[in-house]
């Protein structure tokens, strides 16, 4: 005789489940993955337009080459000078094209960051003590989460304004040594800092995104 099968929703069986997140908890959690996701994508938009940018200032060195030689009295092909105009402008459009979806991206970065302020307010609210306050993983309090997020964010915010003006400057500027330093400004991104890594994969961490 075959045993007895338990009910399922029986007092007696208990279904082995995962730990249910909250509300403030799922959001922590998915404005995590988001912060990932949003900083790869900067990051291969930041060398497209890196590629961009050398050619910009490649095609312009050229040009100022070819320039020098019409005022020494060399023959040019004025041909070749128009094609190169174009170019440049193709490049220059192509470069502010790229510019716009990084700050789409910027613009978001922002967002994760006003989320996690509006959970923190709510748990002001409703926990008038920090020690009452939850802690929704492992040892973060929501508040850590939020001044993660805004730090990064005000990297990226500052990223962008210096790739503004270099876009706004890179195709009217003669000087050799300055398009350099543009082109080494875009690549380098000064004001994310060096411990971007970190604070995000402290974050990943934090929430189980990444294994401890």
């Amino acid at each position: 005789m075959l045993p007895q099968v338990m009910d399922a929703k029986g007092p007696g069986f208990i279904t082995p489940q995962k730990p249910i997140l909250s509300a403030s908890a799922r959001k922590i959690k998915d404005n995590a993955a988001d912060w990932h996701n949003l900083i790869l994508k900067w990051e291969s938009f930041n060398d497209t337009a890196f590629t961009t940018a050398n050619k910009i200032v490649n095609l312009k060195i050229s040009s100022q080459i070819n320039e020098k030689t019409v005022v020494e009295g060399t023959f040019v092909d004025n041909e070749n000078l128009d094609k190169k105009k174009e170019e440049l402008e193709r490049l220059c459009s192509e470069l502010i094209c790229i510019l716009e979806n990084m700050e789409k991206i910027q613009l978001k970065m922002e967002k994760l960051s006003l989320t996690l302020k509006g959970v923190c307010d709510l748990e002001d609210y409703h926990y008038k003590e920090d020690d009452a306050k939850p802690v929704h993983f492992h040892t973060w309090p929501t508040k850590a989460f939020y001044e993660t997020s805004l730090k990064m964010s005000e990297m990226f915010k500052k990223e962008m304004m210096l790739k503004r003006t270099i876009v706004a400057e890179i195709a009217h500027t003669a000087d050799q040594d300055l398009l350099l330093v543009y082109l080494s400004s875009w690549l380098y991104q000064p004001y994310i800092e060096n411990n971007i890594k970190v604070l995000l994969e402290s974050m990943l961490l934090e929430t189980g995104h990444r294994p401890i």
